[in-house]
């Protein structure tokens, strides 16, 4: 189940860093918030993905 899991979360946490790249590229967003963001919504998807995981395995 955990190896599911893990495939699974990579493949969801590149198709979010791909979407974030083009937002920053469509928006034109500087080269200095660029990391910020990508650090925000790589934080707010791991922990999304670890909650998730833990109310699949208690259920």
């Amino acid at each position: 189940m955990i190896f599911v899991f893990v495939i699974f979360s990579l493949f969801v946490l590149f198709i979010f860093n791909s979407l974030t790249l083009r937002l920053c590229l469509q928006t034109e967003m500087g080269e200095e918030k660029q990391p910020n963001v990508f650090r925000t919504i790589n934080v707010l998807i791991t922990i999304l993905l670890i909650s998730s995981y833990v109310e699949v395995t208690y259920i």
